[in-house]
């Protein structure tokens, strides 16, 4: 199934149903009196949280979303039929924003919840409910109000507590399939990985841990270089990012520069971002002689004046990997018990407001951006259809 992170749909509740203008008419009752019923209530629309759903590639293909209008009243004193509602299944950790004024509507968070993003119009009301002791046969009704119409923007971020941040080929995809049952693909060439993957790391039967892989970063990421940088968005949810970094580049490179460079493209993107809590976890230490190996560890520590936890690892051999998914467990375990004790919770909530405030943002930047390259290609296209003078020559073979 592709993997599609972001769409716009469009939903229009329904329109409430009209009052009926009706009177009493049966035999031997004379003066029956005003019996017109109300409208029925338009249908509204909702979006529900379902974990089983992990893409929002249903939307791309239908885009527009009906709920059924109310019924009008009927004579007798009869109410027409409420709409029919309608309630459109999403992934949990569903962003939404009105994709006119770019206003954040909420989050989808929890499976079963339910966002109510499109009212339904009030029904209208029949004749009887204008009568009174002055005037017992009102021809007055009222009509239903309209639903409401708004379009959408749903912008996944995928669900995960800890997030794997890197270069490409910094070895993440081999780093989850090697502590989890998911299979990204795994090459020997850069951007293997093209769209975000979950894995979920089991320490025991009690005890485990979502993992989350999103495709490389590069300098200049956060001007369009490589995939560019709206996969990080992906990351905004996670207790922890791991900063995997080659010991030893094929490219030669200094890998405390290469740090550096994604620490940058991160901290353009979102503050917030960059600034969870993150760990040092260098790669493919299985490359390296033991002591060359803990040599050009201590020395990538050194030149990052690096303060924070760091784990050496191979995937390929297993290296350090028992013992990163223990601490990475107890941490997650920790943080989990200040929130359930309220300690971070305040801090926690605020961090995490900033960083949505940041991703939407940036998501903006990223479509002005995008649409403002389409406008340029389509002017230069312009150009230089005018500069042919709209003909075109046409050579005719024997």
């Amino acid at each position: 199934m592709k993997f599609v992170d972001e769409t716009t749909i469009r939903v229009e509740a329904g329109e409430g149903g009209n009052g009926c203008l009706s009177f009493r008419r049966e035999k031997y009752i004379e003066k029956g009196g005003p019996d017109g019923g109300d409208g029925g209530d338009g249908g509204s629309v909702f979006l529900i949280g379902d974990v089983a759903l992990n893409t929002l590639v249903d939307y791309r293909f239908q885009p527009l979303h009906r709920a059924r209008s109310g019924e009008a009243g009927k004579g007798s004193d009869r109410t027409g039929a409420k709409g029919e509602d309608v309630h459109l299944k999403v992934p949990v950790g569903c962003s939404i924003f009105d994709e006119e004024t770019d206003e954040y509507l909420g989050d989808i968070s929890d499976a079963g919840q339910v966002m109510l993003v499109a009212a339904g119009g009030a029904h209208g009301l029949g004749n009887v409910r204008f009568k009174s002791s002055t005037n017992r046969a009102p021809r007055r009704t009222k009509p239903g109000d309209p639903g409401e119409t708004k379009s959408l923007r749903l912008e996944l971020k995928l669900i995960a507590d800890v997030g794997l941040l890197g270069l490409p080929n910094a070895g993440k995809s081999t780093l989850i399939s090697a502590v989890s049952a998911a299979r990204p693909k795994v090459a020997d060439y850069p951007f293997t990985t093209l769209v975000p993957s979950l894995g979920v790391v089991r320490i025991d039967d009690n005890a485990s841990f979502v993992i989350a892989d999103i495709p490389g970063l590069i300098e200049g990421a956060a001007d369009g270089a490589g995939l560019g940088v709206q996969f990080l968005k992906h990351l905004s949810r996670t207790r922890l990012m791991l900063h995997l970094v080659e010991l030893d580049p094929v490219d030669g490179s200094d890998p405390a520069d290469n740090m550096r460079a994604i620490a940058r493209e991160v901290q353009r993107y979102s503050e917030g971002i960059a600034r969870l809590p993150q760990w040092l976890v260098l790669t493919k230490s299985d490359l390296l002689p033991g002591d060359v190996c803990a040599e050009r560890a201590e020395a990538v520590v050194s030149s990052l004046g690096w303060s924070g936890p760091v784990h050496t690892i191979s995937s390929v051999t297993r290296r350090g990997l028992d013992e990163l998914n223990q601490a990475i467990m107890v941490e997650l375990q920790r943080t989990f018990e200040d929130e359930q004790a309220g300690l971070a919770e305040t801090a926690a909530a605020e961090k995490y407001v900033k960083i949505t405030e940041e991703v939407h943002q940036a998501s903006i930047n990223y479509r002005e951006e995008k649409l403002a390259r389409r406008r340029f290609v389509a002017e230069k296209q312009e150009d230089e259809d005018d500069e042919d003078g709209g003909e075109a020559d046409v050579f005719y073979e024997r």
